[in-house]
């Protein structure tokens, strides 16, 4: 653990600094001729210069006059007396120039600069003296650019960490709504088909054998995508999943469907054209997840026979419409989430308000089944 000095522990030991070495030139000189030593008062222009820097963080501009206050009294004391250097105005005028607003600054200036030719007789020795002061004034600003760069700096890296932690999150939901889409639709896909198969043994040996071939290669499918989606999160060496496109509908539709139970058909309408990567591999994904819900909620023994996907290509972009003739989840929703929606759904429209789109579920036409439908941009805005 770091240990830090107080700061006002840090002005207190400053200001014994200050005093001893202002009090040096007594020390180190002889009185004057007719002198036993030098008179207490004299003392006082050094006090008074010296104690108010222990407030100097506080009260930069009032220790500034107090302090230059000491060093004017001085000149009424007799000649002889030796010239302490008055390192508490300095010091002063450094904190005022690093922390103090700008019409301080600028009067303290013109305060120093009048007492430099008020107070000194020689113009060559005005001349040094405001030099020296000048001089200190120019750290004093320095030090504050110094500070304002390093809390620029640090409010910089405080946004750069926020925007990586946010970009950290999205990216983990991004990763969870992969992973439900294929464990979701891998697994709804075998225990279909699982169901499908004993219906037909005995009766029908080539769709038992269909319905074991489409239980395994949904498996198959399902670990080779959890695999590149985990290896995102790995060492980073693995291929990242490759983005779905409405070329792959056919056989997702393929997928699904379960000989004798439920039937599903894709239909386009429009002039498709060429959609950005985000809005086409969206697009598939909701329809994807459209079959799940078909395939979790409308069972057979609800008369859900057909499925319905549907591509309606317009002037502002795609919409893609996944029907079933069954019974499901009843209530109507949009936008990025419904009361009552699942996590599928809310997926659905998130995807869909990714690209600027916005999607919609409710019951069917004549309110029998259930309907998902998305209306996608030609453009991710």
């Amino acid at each position: 653990m770091r240990w830090r000095v107080p700061p006002v522990l840090g002005d207190v030991a400053l200001m014994v600094a200050v005093l001893l070495a202002q009090l040096a030139p007594f020390v180190s000189n002889r009185p004057a001729p007719g002198h036993d030593g030098w008179e207490p008062a004299m003392f006082l222009p050094i006090l008074l210069s010296t104690v108010p820097v222990v407030w100097r963080r506080k009260a930069p501009f009032a220790v500034l006059i107090a302090t230059e206050a000491g060093a004017g009294l001085y000149a009424f004391f007799p000649q002889g007396a030796p010239q302490p250097i008055w390192y508490g105005a300095l010091l002063a005028l450094f904190t005022l120039a690093a922390q103090a607003p700008w019409w301080q600054r600028i009067t303290a200036l013109v305060f120093i600069g009048w007492g430099a030719v008020l107070l000194t007789g020689a113009l060559d020795t005005a001349a040094r003296g405001v030099l020296l002061w000048v001089t200190v004034y120019a750290l004093g600003r320095a030090w504050a650019a110094r500070g304002a760069q390093t809390a620029a700096l640090k409010e910089r890296a405080r946004h750069l960490e926020r925007a990586r932690e946010l970009e950290a999150a999205l990216e983990r939901a991004r990763i969870a709504r992969e992973m439900h889409d294929v464990l979701g639709h891998g697994m709804s896909v075998m225990i279909a088909q699982a169901e499908a198969g004993p219906v037909f043994v005995g009766r029908d040996d080539a769709r038992v054998t269909a319905s074991f071939d489409a239980i395994a290669g949904a498996g198959r499918e399902a670990m080779a995508q959890l695999r590149r989606v985990l290896g995102v999160l790995g060492d980073g060496r693995n291929e990242l999943v490759p983005a779905p496109t409405l070329a792959g509908l056919p056989d997702l539709t393929n997928s699904v469907e379960r000989p004798g139970f439920i039937a599903v058909h894709l239909a386009e309408a429009g002039e498709p054209r060429k959609l950005p990567a985000d809005v086409e591999a969206a697009a598939y994904r909701i329809v994807q997840e459209g079959l799940t819900n078909v395939l979790k909620h409308a069972r057979p023994d609800h008369g859900a026979v057909r499925v319905d996907v549907a591509l309606a290509w317009t002037g502002d972009g795609l919409t893609v419409r996944v029907t079933d003739d069954g019974v499901g989840a009843r209530g109507d929703g949009a936008g990025t989430g419904a009361d009552g929606a699942g996590r599928g759904l809310t997926g659905i429209a998130e995807r869909a308000a990714a690209c600027g789109g916005q999607a919609r579920w409710g019951a069917g036409a004549g309110g029998k089944g259930f309907r998902v439908e998305a209306s996608l941009p030609a453009a991710v805005r």
